[in-house]
């Protein structure tokens, strides 16, 4: 059974409940907080799931807040994630395909739970395409500022 991370903050905390009961019997969800609405800071839940994933402990991941921005930005700062903030099918497809993404990121107060599972099954069945992209994809992992 393929496993997936997940976290969130306080504003993503019931999608992200949503997520996990809608998957739970087709993959090994591994949730990393938050375990409640209280408030959190999401600076500390990105940085958690991302971690696994930049030591490539775990392959995929999903991060939820109320915009998927902050996510994002934390997500990003590590070397080996390719984090992608996603409103539909058609994004979370390809940033897969296309950019090799292996973290969605979700904004939960602008997307419905509908349009976001949908988001996470097209993330999960969508593979990287390679080939023309490799080039473009080796070019990003080697920016050094």
């Amino acid at each position: 059974m393929k496993e997936i991370l997940i976290a969130s903050d306080h504003a993503g905390f019931k999608l992200k409940k949503t997520l996990i009961l809608h998957f739970e019997s087709k993959l090994q969800v591994v949730d990393l907080g938050t375990s409640s609405e209280d408030s959190v800071d999401y600076p500390d839940y990105a940085k958690k799931l991302s971690k696994e994933i930049n030591t490539k402990k775990s392959e995929m991941g999903v991060l939820i807040c109320g915009s998927g921005i902050g996510m994002s930005m934390v997500a990003n700062r590590f070397p080996n994630v390719r984090a992608a903030l996603c409103m539909d099918g058609v994004m979370a497809k390809l940033a897969r395909q296309h950019n090799n993404a292996n973290i969605l990121v979700l904004g939960s107060r602008l997307i419905s739970d509908k349009e976001a599972i949908k988001c996470l099954l097209t993330f999960l069945e969508t593979e990287y395409e390679s080939g023309r992209h490799k080039a473009r994809l080796d070019k990003f992992n080697n920016i050094i500022v």
